[in-house]
């Protein structure tokens, strides 16, 4: 009997294989040839489940946002969670936010190929819509935390929270785009460490 294929898991397989070539080659040898290939795939095959090259792409940025969002989502459900309370909260916010962060190898590529999707955004239009809607979902993230900390009482008053949101989804982008560009100079330790001083700034006074 002929094999069975899952469209779902082959377009997985797929989108994979796009950041595969795309981390180690760059995006621009992301083709469908080279792709087919990383996949071990006919092109015929891949255009069998992607239109083209800019539907893939669009796909692929979707799976990268997907993945950084699973790993997002264990420590939003906790910190996010209205009935949470405790003495760790700010330790939690920085482990929260820090998964947006390059601190390993695994962070570090899904970095790279972040900017690299926001990079090339800027000259594709196809890819500008996917490209706005990950960085509105980090936006939202850090809204979602501010607002969270300011009910749980503790930011400091008077706070604007849209200039506060920009300002912090701002340091997560900077610091992103160094420890991508110059890891042996912008460590983890450093990120996380620029990452705790800025949240103080916005904390309550200690009463």
């Amino acid at each position: 009997m002929p094999k069975i294929v899952d469209p779902a898991e082959r377009r997985q397989a797929v989108a994979d294989a796009v950041l595969r070539v795309a981390a180690r080659e760059g995006l621009e040898h992301a083709s469908l040839r080279n792709v087919a290939e990383e996949a071990g795939l006919a092109v015929g095959s891949v255009r069998h489940y992607f239109a083209g090259g800019s539907e893939l792409m669009i796909f692929a940025m979707g799976e990268l946002a997907h993945r950084i969002e699973a790993r997002v989502r264990v420590h939003a459900a906790v910190l996010l969670d209205p009935a949470s309370a405790g003495t760790d909260r700010r330790e939690r916010t920085v482990r929260l936010l820090a998964e947006t962060l390059p601190l390993d190898a695994e962070r570090r590529e899904e970095s790279a190929l972040w900017l690299s999707f926001v990079t090339a955004a800027r000259t594709r239009p196809d890819l500008r819509p996917r490209a706005a809607e990950m960085q509105a979902g980090l936006d939202d993230l850090v809204r979602r935390v501010l607002t969270e900390s300011e009910r749980a009482g503790g930011l400091a008053p008077g706070l604007d929270l849209g200039v506060e949101t920009r300002r912090l989804s701002a340091l997560l982008d900077g610091l992103t785009l160094q420890a991508v560009q110059h890891p042996d100079l912008v460590g983890p330790d450093e990120l996380r460490t620029v990452l705790r001083r800025h949240l103080d700034t916005l904390a309550a006074p200690a009463s």
